[in-house]
């Protein structure tokens, strides 16, 4: 076979599966969308389930995820970033800085619900933490903290090291390197890694139903106690997460129009994965522009 011909077969099937894997993408979104949209409402989005009755929405389960988002998010990013610059910056390599980041390998490559059981026996029962929003944040932290640990080490690893020997040749220690060279360059990508792990974490099911609940109390949002048994920003109450909800609907399927809810729940969902994906890329490039002075991304 000539070497031009073998070219355009390779770069055929290339596109082809470019064009595939887009297609199979937007006939997902397209379905789930199609299907939940016209259930989508600012009551929908406001109100409290109904177990029994038709109506009702997804207001709790929608705060919950939010809620027990910024929760994780408070614990994993200082752990990960901290993880994330030892390796990088630290670690001398060996065979001890190898070992941890084989654990951080498999750690990553953990199913969810593996994640779901050890934080049931550990956090839940062993720690006596019960099914509450803390449990599922620390679950969440193990299932996410891998991912945090390796965006930071890679985006320390990008910056050039001619930045770095610049600021040992002015004399500057090796923190005040990290601080105020290096962490200004690698933000972008650090932040753009934490917006797309949040969306990993915000659809998150199978470790929550083990950690934090699924079901949650009547919450009086009038009550910003955090102490309050009734308060939404108690961190020790059960809570039912909206990923966790559309799962329940579906199994349960007590309601009458329990398809229309979940399909809507369905939606709000990849609608707010989207948003975190969207804000992502945008979050960075104006953060680089803003670093870097540049008027485009390299």
């Amino acid at each position: 076979m000539k070497p031009r011909t073998a070219d355009k077969i390779a770069t055929a099937l290339i596109v082809f599966f470019a064009l595939l894997i887009v297609a199979i993408l937007v006939g997902l979104l397209g379905y789930i969308l199609i299907r939940g949209l016209n259930h989508i409402s600012w009551d929908f989005l406001t109100s409290a389930p109904q177990k029994i009755r038709a109506g009702g929405g997804v207001g709790p389960q929608l705060f919950n995820s939010i809620y027990l988002l910024v929760l994780t998010l408070i614990i994993t990013v200082p752990l990960g970033l901290g993880a994330g610059i030892f390796m990088a910056e630290y670690a001398r390599p060996g065979k001890l800085t190898n070992f941890i980041r084989l654990i951080v390998e498999v750690l990553s490559s953990f199913p969810s619900i593996v994640v779901g059981l050890f934080g049931l026996l550990l956090i839940v029962n062993t720690f006596n933490l019960g099914f509450s929003l803390v449990s599922g944040a620390l679950a969440l932290t193990f299932f996410n903290l891998p991912l945090m640990v390796r965006i930071t080490e890679q985006a320390f690893r990008t910056v050039p090291k001619q930045q770095k020997e610049a600021g040992f040749a002015l004399g500057l220690s090796k923190w005040k390197i990290v601080t105020t060279v290096l962490l200004p360059v690698a933000l972008p990508t650090i932040i753009t890694g934490t917006i797309l792990s949040a969306g990993r974490v915000f659809g998150e099911a199978a470790a929550l139903m083990f950690t934090a609940g699924m079901s949650s109390p009547r919450l009086d949002f009038t009550n910003w106690n955090p102490a309050s048994a009734t308060s939404p920003l108690n961190p020790f109450r059960p809570a039912e997460t909206l990923a966790v909800h559309i799962w329940k609907v579906n199994s349960e399927g007590l309601a009458p129009d329990a398809i229309q809810i979940a399909a809507g729940a369905s939606a709000v969902l990849v609608i707010t994965v989207l948003i975190f994906n969207l804000a992502a890329r945008y979050f960075g490039r104006l953060i680089y522009r803003k670093l870097t002075a540049s008027k485009r991304m390299s």
